[in-house]
C-alpha cells in the first residue's frame, strides 16, 4: 500500500472538455466513467524477513494488498500461481515477496525472471536493486548485456532478469555454463504472461518446458509465479503455457483512481468541390488526430503517453506534435519524443530516464511501453486505433493515473470497420470480460522445431515426450524421417553440429541493420519479416523524426543502406498473394452455404511500391520491385455460397466479385472483436470462383506458420463474427462504401471492385443458412487435391506513415512484425507439412482437380 505519487495537473473531465473545444462537431461518441475503488490491505506474511519488510517500507509500501499476500502465500507454499489483476494493482510485489524472501533466507537459492520486453526487465531491475537487499545480486541478462559481464552473471547473480528469447538462444543451449544457477533455482517468474499468445506464446510454452526439463536433470522443480493482466480463464491459460497445474488469484483488492474514458471519432474531411459527400466520406487520419491531441495535452502541461500501432506511426505522431509545439512555443517540441523497438539500447534507456525524470511531457510509443513499466506521474493516455484486444486496451489505459490518481484515457478510432463499430457500440468495450489467451503448444510448426532444440540440449527420452504433450511422438518421428534426429536405444539424438535456428516471435529471420551510407552509422534494426515492406529500395524510413531514403537492401547480408532526405511523399509497399487449400479439418454443410476450417498454403511477394504525396495522399507513381516470394502453410476459415443462392438473393453475377471483396474487408476488420488477435495476425482472400471450392468463396487465414488459433476461433463463433460484420456495414451511413465499413487504404486492387449493398445481401444469405447449424456438425474432411486462389486478397503487411499498421492487408492490414510469410520459425523445414482429414466437400460432388491461380493482394 503506497501513497507517493503526484496528483494530476488538470482534472480529466476538464482536460477532455478543453480537447473537445477545437472541433465544430463533437468527436466524442461516448464517455465512460470508471469509478475509483478503495484498497483492502492485509498483514505481512509471518515468513517475510524483517529486512524485506523494512526495504518495502522505505519504498512507501506500508502493507501489502490482500491479493498480493494471497498469491505470495500460495507460491511460498510451493504452488504454481498466476495473479491476474488490473493494471497498477501491484502484481510485482506479489512475486517479489516470496522470491526475495527465499533469497534472503536461503543463501544458495536463485530466481529467474522472464519479461516479454527489455524495457520491462530494465524497470524491474531498477525496482529490485532499489530495495538494496544484501546478497540478492540482481542483474539483467539479454542481448544488450556486455559480454564482459555475462560470465559474472552466470557465476554470481542470484536474481537474473531476462526474456524468453535469451532463455531460448542463450541460457538453455548453454545450460552447462548455467548448471550452478539452475540446480539452485527456486522460482521462475513469468511477467505479463497474457502477452504470450498465438505462435509466440506456443513457442514460449515449449521454452518453459525445456527449462523445466533442464532443471529436472539437476533435481530441481522450481515454483512458477505468473503475472497477467485481467484475462479470461487465467488459470487455464497459465496451465497451457507452463504445462503445470496453476492456481489463479483474480480478485483485485488494490485502490484505483477514477478513469474518464472517452471514445473519439475523428471528423469527416471536407468534400472536394463537386464531390457528392455522402458517396465517399473519409475521416481525418487517426495519426493526425492523435498528434493534435498530444500537442494540446502537452500545451496544457499534462504528461501524456500516446500508443500508436506501428513503429512508423509512432514516429509520425511524435514528429507532427513536435512541429506543432515548436510553432506555438519555440523549444517546447523538445519535450516530445517517439519510443519504439529498433532503437539502440542507449536511445531506449535515455528515453525511459527522461520520461521518469519528467524531462519529457509527451511520448508517442508502440506497445513497447504497454507492459508493466512504472511510468510515474502520467495523467493521460491516447490510444491511436483499437489495440487488438480488450486486455491491451485496459493495459494501455492503465499507464496513466498509477497509484490511485485520476486519469484520462482516449481511444481515437481509425477509419476502418472495427474501430468505427467499437466507438458506436461502447457495450462491446465496457462491462465485458476480457478475452482468454489463445495459444496452441500442439501446433506442429512449433512443436517440431522446439523438440529439435531440446534434442540439441540433451537427447530426448520417452519420458520427455510426455512433458512436451500432444503430438510430440509424431513430431519426433517426422524429425527422424527428415534426418534431423537419430533414434538410438537411449533416446533421440540431434544429428548436426550446429543448433537449430528457431525464431520465437515469427519475425521472418535475423534483423536487418539500417546503416547511414555516408557515415557508416548504425541507425537501428528492422526484423527480417518487415524488411521487404519497410526497407525495400526507394522506401522512406523514419528514425526519431528524421527521414531517410533506402538506397539498397541486401537481404543476404542483413543490411539496408540509407541517406538522409526529406521528400514530400511517403512509400507504400504492395504484394501479391496466392492461396491453395491443402486439407479440411472440419466443415458445416448448410445447404447452399458451406463453412470450412482447414490448412492452406499462402504465397506472398512484394512486387512494387507506391509513392504518395504526404499532404494530399495523391499517388505519384508505382514502381516495381524484385524481391523473393515467401511461403506460408497455415490454418484458414472460409465460407462458400452457391451461385443460385446469390441469384435468389438478388445479387447480380457482375456484382459478386465486389460483394465478396467488400464482405472480406469487413470480416477481417471485425475478427479481432471475436478472436484474441491483432489485425496483423490475419489475412484474407476472396474470389467469385475458387478452383478448390468451385464456388464464390471468402478466406480468412492466420498469418503464422501452422496457424495461431485465430481461424479456429472464427470458425467456432462464425455466426457472431459475421453478424457483427454485417451490422458494421449496415450501420455505416455512406452509400457505396468507405474506410469505416468496406474500403481498405491498403487494398492492392485499389478497393475495386467493391459492392457494399450486395455485401450485406451475401452476409444475410450466409447468416440465414448458418442459423441453427453447429460448426463442424458435418464432420471433418482432409487433403484437398487442388490448390487455388482468388482475385482479391488481404495479407498481413507493414505500417505506413498515413494509416498505421498494414500495407498489404486491407482492413486487416499487417504489422510492424512482418508480412504473410514472416513466421520462419518452423526450424528450417523440420516441421511436418501434412494436412488432416478427408476430401474437400463439393456441393456438386465432382472429383477434385489440381489447379492454381493468383491475384493481387489487398
Amino acid at each position: 500500500m503506497t501513497d507517493d505519487r503526484p496528483g494530476p495537473t488538470r482534472a480529466p473531465a476538464e482536460l477532455l472538455r478543453r480537447l473537445r473545444l477545437r472541433h465544430a462537431t463533437d468527436p466524442v461518441t461516448h464517455v465512460e466513467r470508471v469509478p475509483a475503488r478503495a484498497g483492502e490491505p492485509a498483514p505481512w506474511p509471518g515468513w517475510a524477513p524483517d529486512d524485506l519488510r523494512a526495504a518495502f517500507a522505505r519504498r512507501g509500501v506500508v502493507a501489502p494488498w490482500r491479493h498480493q499476500t494471497e498469491a505470495a502465500e500460495l507460491a511460498y507454499a510451493g504452488q504454481h500461481v498466476v495473479v491476474a489483476t488490473g493494471t497498477a494493482s501491484g502484481k510485482s510485489l506479489a512475486y517479489q515477496l516470496p522470491a526475495l524472501s527465499t533469497l534472503l533466507t536461503d543463501p544458495r537459492a536463485t530466481v529467474l525472471y522472464l519479461a516479454p520486453t527489455k524495457a520491462l526487465a530494465a524497470d524491474q531491475l531498477r525496482a529490485v536493486a532499489g530495495l538494496e537487499l544484501d546478497g540478492v545480486r540482481p542483474a539483467t541478462y539479454d542481448g544488450d548485456t556486455p559480454r564482459a559481464e555475462r560470465e559474472w552473471i552466470r557465476r554470481h547473480a542470484r536474481f537474473v532478469l531476462t526474456n524468453p528469447d535469451m532463455l531460448h538462444h542463450g541460457i538453455l543451449p548453454g545450460h552447462a555454463h548455467w548448471s550452478g544457477f539452475l540446480r539452485r533455482l527456486a522460482y521462475v517468474v513469468v511477467d505479463e504472461c497474457h502477452t504470450y499468445r498465438g505462435v509466440f506464446g506456443s513457442h514460449v510454452a515449449h521454452v518453459l518446458r525445456r527449462l523445466r526439463r533442464q532443471c529436472a536433470r539437476f533435481g530441481r522443480t522450481p515454483v512458477f509465479l505468473l503475472a497477467s493482466a485481467t484475462s479470461g480463464d487465467p488459470a487455464a491459460a497459465a496451465g497451457r503455457l507452463t504445462g503445470l497445474p496453476v492456481t489463479a488469484v483474480t480478485e483485485d483488492t488494490s485502490p484505483r483512481g477514477g478513469v474518464t474514458f472517452a471514445l473519439w471519432e475523428p471528423p469527416l474531411l471536407p468534400s472536394s468541390e463537386g464531390e457528392v459527400a455522402d458517396l465517399v466520406s473519409v475521416r481525418r487520419s487517426a495519426l493526425r488526430e492523435t498528434a493534435d491531441l498530444l500537442t494540446d495535452s502537452v500545451v496544457e502541461g499534462v504528461r501524456t503517453l500516446a500508443f500508436v500501432r506501428s513503429r512508423r506511426g509512432a514516429e509520425v505522431v511524435a514528429a507532427n506534435a513536435r512541429r506543432a509545439l515548436d510553432e506555438a512555443v519555440p523549444g517546447l517540441g523538445d519535450r516530445v519524443a517517439a519510443y519504439r523497438a529498433g532503437y539502440l539500447r542507449e536511445e531506449r534507456r535515455e528515453l525511459e530516464r527522461a520520461l521518469l525524470r519528467g524531462d519529457l511531457l509527451g511520448l508517442a510509443s508502440t506497445n513497447a511501453l504497454e507492459l508493466g513499466v512504472d511510468l510515474v506521474g502520467l495523467d493521460a493516455v491516447l490510444i491511436c486505433g483499437w489495440p487488438g484486444t480488450r486486455a491491451s486496451l485496459w493495459q494501455q489505459a492503465g499507464r496513466a493515473g498509477r497509484g490511485g490518481d485520476e486519469a484520462l484515457a482516449v481511444l481515437v478510432a481509425r477509419d476502418d470497420p472495427l474501430d468505427t463499430y467499437l466507438v458506436h457500440h461502447p457495450e462491446a468495450l465496457f462491462g465485458r470480460p476480457v478475452e482468454a489467451t489463445v495459444l496452441d503448444p500442439a501446433n506442429p510448426y512449433v512443436l517440431a522445431p522446439q523438440l529439435a532444440c531440446a534434442a540439441h540440449e540433451a537427447p530426448l527420452t520417452p519420458a520427455d515426450l510426455d512433458l512436451f504433450g500432444e503430438g510430440a511422438k509424431e513430431a519426433v518421428d517426422s524429425l527422424v524421417e527428415a534426418g534431423a534426429l537419430r533414434q538410438r536405444p537411449t533416446g533421440w539424438y540431434w544429428r548436426h553440429r550446429e543448433r537449430p535456428e528457431v525464431d520465437l516471435r515469427g519475425e521472418g529471420g535475423a534483423p536487418v541493420c539500417v546503416v547511414e551510407e555516408s557515415t557508416g552509422r548504425l541507425l537501428g534494426t528492422v526484423d527480417g519479416g518487415s524488411a521487404h515492406f519497410l526497407l525495400h529500395t526507394g522506401a522512406v524510413y523514419l528514425h526519431q523524426g528524421v527521414s531517410y531514403l533506402v538506397d539498397a537492401l541486401d537481404l543476404a547480408d542483413g543490411c539496408a543502406l540509407v541517406h538522409a532526405e526529406e521528400p514530400d511523399w511517403s512509400t507504400h509497399a504492395r504484394d501479391v498473394t496466392s492461396l491453395s487449400v491443402v486439407s479440411v479439418r472440419s466443415y458445416t454443410d448448410a445447404g447452399p452455404v458451406g463453412l470450412f476450417l482447414g490448412e492452406v498454403d499462402v504465397t506472398s511477394q512484394v512486387v512494387s511500391y507506391q509513392r504518395r504525396r504526404i499532404a494530399t495522399g495523391e499517388v505519384i507513381d508505382t514502381r516495381p520491385l524484385d524481391l523473393p516470394a515467401r511461403e506460408l502453410r497455415t490454418v484458414a476459415v472460409w465460407f462458400t455460397l452457391s451461385p443460385e443462392s446469390l441469384a435468389r438473393a438478388g445479387v447480380d453475377a457482375a456484382d459478386v466479385p465486389g460483394a465478396l471483396h467488400a464482405a472480406e474487408h469487413a470480416a477481417i476488420g471485425l475478427l479481432p472483436l471475436i478472436a484474441t488477435c491483432d489485425r496483423w495476425d490475419i489475412g484474407g482472400l476472396s474470389t467469385a470462383l475458387h478452383p478448390d471450392t468451385e464456388a464464390p468463396t471468402v478466406f480468412v487465414y492466420d498469418g503464422h506458420p501452422g496457424g495461431a488459433g485465430f481461424a479456429e476461433r472464427a470458425y467456432g463463433t462464425a455466426a457472431a463474427w459475421l453478424r457483427a460484420t454485417r451490422d458494421a456495414i449496415v450501420e455505416c451511413g455512406c452509400e457505396t462504401g468507405c474506410p469505416s465499413c468496406v474500403q481498405s487504404p491498403k487494398c492492392g486492387n485499389g478497393n475495386n471492385p467493391l459492392a457494399k449493398p450486395e455485401a450485406v445481401q451475401i452476409l444475410d444469405v450466409v447468416l440465414a443458412h448458418l442459423a441453427g447449424c453447429s460448426p463442424g456438425a458435418s464432420g471433418a474432411g482432409g487433403a484437398a487435391d487442388s490448390p487455388g486462389v482468388g482475385d482479391a486478397s488481404d495479407g498481413p503487411g507493414v505500417g505506413d506513415a498515413s494509416d498505421g499498421p498494414g500495407v498489404g492487408g486491407g482492413v486487416a492490414g499487417g504489422p510492424g512484425t512482418g508480412g504473410v510469410a514472416d513466421g520462419t520459425g518452423a526450424g528450417g523445414g523440420v516441421a511436418p507439412g501434412a494436412g488432416r482429414g478427408g476430401a474437400l466437400p463439393r456441393q456438386d460432388d465432382r472429383t477434385a482437380r489440381r489447379s492454381t491461380a493468383g491475384g493481387p493482394t489487398d
